[in-house]
C-alpha cells in the first residue's frame, strides 16, 4: 500500500470516527418545551340562542264532496191538514160525555151554517150518527154526505173518509130496516097467534055457553 493510499484510508477513518463520536442531538427537549409554552385562553363570547318560533300548520280543510241531490220533504196540503183533524175529531167523540157532544153538535151545524165545505159536512154527519150527540138521523147525515163521496178525480183524504163513512151508514140503516122488519114480522106472527087463542076462547065460551043452556031445558021439562 503507497503512502498516499494510507494517508486516505487513515482521513476516511478519522471522518467516520468522528461522525461516530459526535453526541446524538436532543430530541425530547422540543416537545417539552412546547409543552411548558400554553397559549394563552382566547375571550369567550356568548353567542345569543335565537328564538324558537313554532309555526303551527293551518287545519286540514276537507275537500268538499259532491253536491247531494236534496231530497224535497213531501208537503201536507189543506185537504190533509182537514183529514187529519176529522180523524182526531172521530176519536175524540168516542170518548166524549154526551153533553160534550152536544156542544159538538151546536158547533158543528154553526160551521156548516157559515162554510158549507167538505170538512163541515162530514164533522156534522159524523155526529148524527152518535146517539149522545143527539137523535140519530141516518137520512140527514147521508144527505150531508153524497157531494162529497160523488165528487169525479182522484179521492182525495176528504173524498175517502166521507166514503167509508157514508158506506158505514148504508151498512148501520139496511141493519136497523132489517131488523125492524124482523121485529114487525115477529109481531105479526105473535098478533095471530093471538088472535088464534081469542077466536078459541070465544068458540069455547059460545060452546060451553050452549050445552049448559040445553041441559036447563030439558030438566024443566
Amino acid at each position: 500500500m503507497t503512502g498516499k493510499h494510507l494517508i486516505a484510508v487513515c482521513l476516511a477513518m478519522a471522518a467516520m470516527g468522528g461522525c461516530a463520536a459526535a453526541p446524538p442531538a436532543p430530541v425530547a427537549a422540543a416537545p417539552a418545551q412546547a409543552a411548558a409554552q400554553k397559549p394563552e385562553s382566547l375571550p369567550v363570547t356568548p353567542v345569543p340562542v335565537p328564538e324558537v318560533v313554532i309555526v303551527q300548520s293551518p287545519p286540514q280543510v276537507p275537500a268538499p264532496s259532491p253536491a247531494q241531490p236534496s231530497v224535497a220533504l213531501p208537503q201536507v196540503n189543506e185537504d190533509e191538514q182537514q183529514a187529519l183533524a176529522l180523524l182526531a175529531d172521530l176519536q175524540r167523540y168516542a170518548v166524549d160525555p154526551g153533553e160534550d157532544l152536544k156542544r159538538e153538535m151546536v158547533a158543528a151545524h154553526g160551521a156548516l151554517a157559515r162554510t158549507r165545505s167538505d170538512a163541515n159536512r162530514i164533522r156534522v154527519a159524523m155526529l148524527l150518527t152518535l146517539p149522545l150527540a143527539g137523535p140519530p138521523d141516518d137520512a140527514r147525515a147521508l144527505s150531508l154526505l153524497e157531494p162529497v163521496v160523488a165528487k169525479s178525480g182522484n179521492s182525495s183524504p176528504l173524498k175517502q173518509i166521507a166514503s167509508v163513512l157514508y158506506a158505514q151508514i148504508v151498512e148501520r140503516s139496511r141493519s136497523v130496516r132489517e131488523e125492524q122488519r124482523r121485529t114487525a114480522a115477529a109481531q105479526e106472527k105473535l098478533d095471530a097467534l093471538r088472535a088464534v087463542e081469542r077466536s078459541l076462547l070465544l068458540e069455547r065460551s059460545r060452546n060451553a055457553g050452549g050445552g049448559s043452556a040445553g041441559g036447563g031445558g030439558g030438566t024443566g021439562r
